[in-house]
């Protein structure tokens, strides 16, 4: 987008008036989707962005500028006005910053065309449509879309790093509606991740609307929640939103460092079950969350957050790891060039534990099988949470019985990692496309877990029992 010298120069120009450090990232976007609703292509568009953001950092705060205007002038006065909103020191001038060029491992490949074939991805929504109403009768509504995107982005920094990124990201999704004597039930599954459509030849549209299909015919039949406590199992990979969002927030370094996350000053204390282990991980090759580098180019990473229970440490961007003394983990990243960095996750994680689904099973005589959920929150300071099941069961006597709707699930996240009695040897990341919210800004994420039981937990439902 813009050459080595003028990146050099803007980096140089916000650190003109002082600061800690200063980066500027150039990020340059294509978005294509489409999306069928009622049997038809509803919407369809093509996007491009391109811009260029330039943040300089003083202690804890940071002055930052965008622009969408690449005119030198433009990125110059947008430097200019980054180094006067941190200025800590008399006007320097411009000093020499020479950018060498690193190159980091790749975990996706970028080589692909931009040739867009339109019709193959409608017919990819209509075979999604097609096999959605072909698996049961009671199939009333189908909704489909799919999103290719292309982000290349260029970063430098006040330390003469250049670093640069080609990031792809295929998203499939699938919603079925089914209806039953005035009952009706939803279904939700998707795929994809930093990858290319050619993924989808191996992990079809029509399985996929199959699968959203058979979701939505359990929930049409399911009867009502019961409430009360009792015993949980969490399923494999798609339950691995509840390790995200009930225990992830508050492992990002941001809210540790100011002392509003219940895990502020507890590395190397026991906050789960020795049973517990949790990564995240920049580096898993294809998947949604990984990034070769992230959005203040320093290298995606394999972070281990919590070993056996013991707490080992946060998710870092750079500002937050300077200001505790450690190195950053490859956790910071952003929305697009408008927004500034946060500690995010990358691809949040349990891995295998020792036991067999059927053991983990066999010991429970009553509780309920939580095998995705359909959404939920978390209170950081507190660890609170609530959660919506998307698909659930009753468990009888060490059996999967009956299917339940509008289960909720109400917990506190440390409260809940101490109670894991059972981790399973079934771990894989979910089947879904998750994008995560912090700030006002939204990041593709990766989640996923084994099948893990719960001693205990608050079911809320209708069914008293």
């Amino acid at each position: 987008m813009i050459d080595e010298a003028l990146m050099g120069r803007l980096v140089s120009r916000a650190m003109r008036y002082g600061g800690d450090f200063a980066d500027v990232f150039c990020e340059r976007r294509r978005t294509l989707s489409y999306r069928l609703q009622d049997g038809r292509i509803h919407d369809a568009s093509y996007a491009v962005t391109l811009g260029v953001g330039i943040r300089v950092v003083v202690g804890e705060s940071a002055g930052y500028a965008c622009s969408d205007d690449l005119s030198p002038a433009a990125l110059l006065d947008a430097a200019d006005a980054a180094s006067l909103i941190a200025r800590t020191a008399p006007d320097g001038g411009e000093r020499s910053i020479e950018l060498s060029l690193e190159h980091s491992p790749a975990f996706y490949d970028c080589d692909r065309s931009d040739t867009i074939d339109a019709a193959r991805y409608v017919a990819m929504l209509e075979a999604a449509d097609t096999a959605a109403r072909r698996y049961d009768p009671r199939i009333v509504a189908v909704n489909a879309h799919v999103s290719d995107e292309l982000q290349e982005v260029w970063i430098a920094t006040s330390e003469g790093r250049l670093v640069a990124d080609c990031r792809p990201l295929i998203t499939f999704g699938v919603q079925a509606v089914a209806s039953e004597k005035n009952e009706r039930g939803s279904g939700y599954v998707g795929d994809g991740g930093r990858t290319s459509i050619e993924f989808f030849a191996r992990e079809t549209p029509a399985a996929l609307g199959a699968e959203a299909a058979r979701i939505a015919t359990v929930n049409v039949s399911a009867v009502p929640a019961p409430a009360g406590e009792m015993e949980m199992i969490v399923g494999a990979g798609g339950g691995g939103v509840l390790l995200h969002e009930a225990v992830g927030h508050g492992l990002e370094s941001d809210f540790n460092r100011r002392g509003t996350s219940l895990y502020s000053g507890r590395v190397g204390e026991r906050v789960a079950s020795d049973l517990v282990t949790i990564y995240d991980d920049g580096n898993l090759p294809e998947e949604r969350g990984t990034l070769n580098v992230d959005d203040e180019g320093v290298a995606g990473q394999h972070k281990v957050l919590v070993e056996k229970g013991v707490l080992l440490g946060y998710m870092q961007d750079r500002l937050n790891a300077r200001l505790m003394g450690v190195e950053p983990t490859g956790s910071g990243r952003r929305q697009s060039f408008r927004f500034v960095p946060q500690p995010r996750m990358c691809n949040t994680y349990m891995p295998a534990g020792e036991s067999s689904v059927d053991e983990i099973l066999a010991s429970t005589q009553r509780g309920i099988y939580a095998k995705s959920f359909a959404g939920g929150q978390v209170e950081i300071a507190k660890g609170d949470f609530v959660f919506m099941v998307g698909e659930g069961y009753l468990i009888e006597k060490g059996k999967i019985t009956t299917p339940v709707r509008n289960a909720s699930i109400v917990g506190n996240g440390p409260e809940a990692m101490m109670k894991v009695v059972a981790v399973g040897n079934d771990a894989r990341l979910a089947r879904r496309h998750y994008t995560c919210g912090k700030g006002g800004q939204f990041v593709p994420v990766g989640v996923g877990m084994p099948t893990v039981k719960i001693s205990s937990i608050t079911v809320g439902g209708t069914q008293h029992g």
